[in-house]
């Protein structure tokens, strides 16, 4: 059977998911913190037709291997951790990192998730919560509660969430914890733009031992009022989609060749 048929099916199948990845970064284009994936090939084994032989001076010169690559696979879908652009909302529990780090979140389970979308709002506990209710953690690791009796807040670059109560007292005592991860590509996606720490993102698995004050130890600062939208550019995503496109319609051509050439080698009978 011909090599190049199987050639030209890994071909397909490595375009077939480079598109997927393309299509999701698309349709991901306005979700707040979102990061954009990138698709990576490589070649398989290569078939060894003749080995190599080696020089022997005055005599005879060297002669190269004789070697017929098998296809392509995707070696890697990486996530690029590149910095989204600033949005401006006004709304002071829209927060966005400027820099390294993530949100910490904790759900009903007490599982901890790390997130770059910061569109928090306060429910009626006085908890700070993400969207769908996850809390949002302080530097500590707790969860964040504003103080009963409060008349207005603010929240500082370094984390720091300025209650004005009714008294007319100042408590500075609460701030939002910045979790800074050695590999965020290591991150796993669980959806609902969340994170899961994995042994590969950072040697200390547990993200509450990494959460800490906004603005050192490499840790972005907070600003309020902005989100940080998606990092996908279309025009970046375009580009791939036609080069996706074309690698897909060329190793088709592969397998259709291929094709003609197995019916030619059996109407040879005929």
């Amino acid at each position: 059977m011909l090599r190049s048929l199987y050639t030209g099916v890994s071909g397909m199948r490595g375009f077939q998911t480079k598109l997927d990845v393309v299509a999701n970064n698309i349709a991901n284009v306005n979700t707040v913190g979102f990061k954009a994936g990138r698709a990576m090939f490589a070649d398989v084994l290569s078939q060894t037709i003749a080995g190599v032989t080696a020089p022997e001076e005055g005599t005879r010169g060297g002669v190269n291997p004789m070697q017929v690559g098998l296809g392509s696979k995707i070696r890697s879908i990486d996530t690029l951790f590149t910095q989204g652009s600033p949005m401006m909302t006004g709304v002071t529990t829209d927060l966005m990192i400027d820099g390294n780090g993530f949100f910490a979140v904790q759900d009903a389970a007490g599982n901890v998730y790390l997130t770059r979308a910061g569109n928090f709002y306060v429910d009626a506990a006085r908890q700070l919560v993400t969207a769908d209710g996850l809390l949002v953690l302080d530097e500590g690791g707790g969860p964040i509660q504003l103080d009963e009796g409060l008349q207005s807040f603010s929240i500082a670059k370094d984390g720091t969430i300025i209650q004005v109560l009714a008294d007319g007292t100042i408590n500075t005592d609460v701030r939002i914890g910045v979790v800074r991860v050695a590999n965020p590509a290591g991150l796993e996606k669980v959806g609902e733009n969340r994170y899961r720490m994995t042994p590969n993102a950072d040697q200390e698995t547990d993200p509450l031992a990494l959460i800490g004050p906004p603005g050192e130890e490499g840790r972005g600062e907070i600003l309020s009022g902005f989100l940080e939208m998606s990092n996908v550019d279309l025009t970046t995503e375009f580009t791939e989609m036609i080069v996706a496109q074309r690698g897909f319609q060329a190793n088709a051509r592969i397998t259709t060749t291929s094709d003609e050439v197995l019916q030619e080698l059996v109407n040879l009978k005929r």
